[in-house]
């Protein structure tokens, strides 16, 4: 590894401590320290940049809002608050708390957020799951898309090529996981409101009213 370490020497001008650092990244605190030392050396401007950052009070009153309604939300169900969900207030909140990860992946979440954050277990999710939530997202906008262009519902036979047959398989994963009770409820009630019919799709010499 190339020292100083560019995205760790980022994060510190941020205000991230050297402990923060580590957890986010994995990394030892002590080699993590290694490389801020180099920093140091190298830009001694660099503290006075990291300790203002620190300092900065970069919480608005709408964050402070979020994070009370992000920890109530919690405390009530057991869960973090989902972008697929039918509820507009859940979303609004999901939306604003995968900006929060994204931030604490890139390093350059306030220390006030992370601060607050770290009181909730689990908060920053895994790659994989975000990952997976923002490519289930993108399919069902396509499909909605797809079908607004006047299409009808996408097959998933092997005959059928190109996106039909992308989104077609797509679909019946849906409906397959639907009937073994393993699709989540959210996605469920995302896809209702977003492709209404999508339960049952094409019916036996009739195109389906959407």
């Amino acid at each position: 590894m190339t020292a100083p370490n560019v995205e760790w020497v980022l994060m510190y001008r941020k205000g991230l401590s050297r402990g923060q650092i580590a957890e986010l990244t994995g990394a030892a605190p002590a080699t993590v320290g290694y490389h801020l030392r180099l920093a140091r050396e190298r830009e001694p401007g660099l503290q006075n940049e990291h300790e203002s950052a620190a300092r900065k009070p970069e919480v608005t009153g709408q964050g402070r809002e979020r994070l009370g309604q992000l920890a109530a939300f919690v405390q009530e169900t057991g869960r973090y608050p989902s972008r697929c969900s039918d509820d507009g207030a859940e979303r609004i909140l999901a939306g604003w708390l995968q900006r929060r990860r994204r931030e604490a992946t890139a390093g350059t979440l306030a220390p006030a957020y992370l601060q607050a954050l770290a009181v909730l277990p689990g908060w920053q999710g895994t790659p994989r799951a975000v990952a997976d939530e923002a490519r289930w997202q993108d399919r069902l906008t396509e499909l909605a898309g797809y079908l607004a262009s006047g299409q009808d519902w996408p097959r998933h036979k092997a005959t059928i090529t190109g996106q039909e047959h992308e989104l077609g398989i797509w679909l019946h994963i849906q409906r397959f996981k639907l009937r073994r009770g393993e699709l989540d409820p959210a996605r469920a009630q995302a896809l209702d409101a977003a492709v209404p019919g999508w339960r049952t799709g094409r019916t036996r010499g009739k195109k389906p009213t959407r």
